[in-house]
């Protein structure tokens, strides 16, 4: 599982012209998931994006989570994450999740985070999405487990 996290301001991703989900200060994440990832993962995932301390302080120190800033987070699939371009110009998805597979993790991903009192908007799984986003920093982590 991989995820891509970035710091922001606001973002919101879009389809077909239409708002799916947008969030004001929090975290957007990208996340994709690949053949071996399991429910356990999922779990850990929700726990590091809750704590992940990437807010600052009153000293401007990166040292606040998205749940201490009563923050949100966007949630947005994304198998591209997984595209392997080491040999060649076009990269292969060969390690991504079959849809049949990766949907229900997110879902899971979301649920868990949504229990953990959060508001956590997603754009459309497997939808052609367009997202904004205005980074705050920037800060952009990437987390691989």
């Amino acid at each position: 599982m991989r995820a891509l996290v970035q710091r922001v301001s606001r973002a919101s991703v879009s389809v077909e012209g239409a708002i799916a989900g947008s969030i004001e200060q929090g975290l957007c994440v990208f996340i994709g998931m690949t053949h071996e990832d399991s429910l356990d993962q999922v779990n850990k995932m929700a726990d590091k994006l809750f704590k992940l301390r990437i807010f600052s302080d009153a000293d401007d120190k990166m040292n606040l989570s998205v749940a201490d800033i009563g923050g949100d987070i966007l949630i947005i699939s994304q198998f591209t994450l997984y595209g392997d371009a080491r040999k060649g110009n076009r990269p292969s998805y060969i390690q991504a999740a079959r849809p049949e597979v990766a949907e229900p993790l997110i879902e899971a991903l979301v649920r868990n985070l949504r229990a953990k009192g959060l508001a956590v908007p997603t754009g459309v799984f497997g939808a052609d999405m367009e997202v904004e986003i205005l980074n705050d920093g920037p800060v952009t982590i990437s987390i691989e487990l």
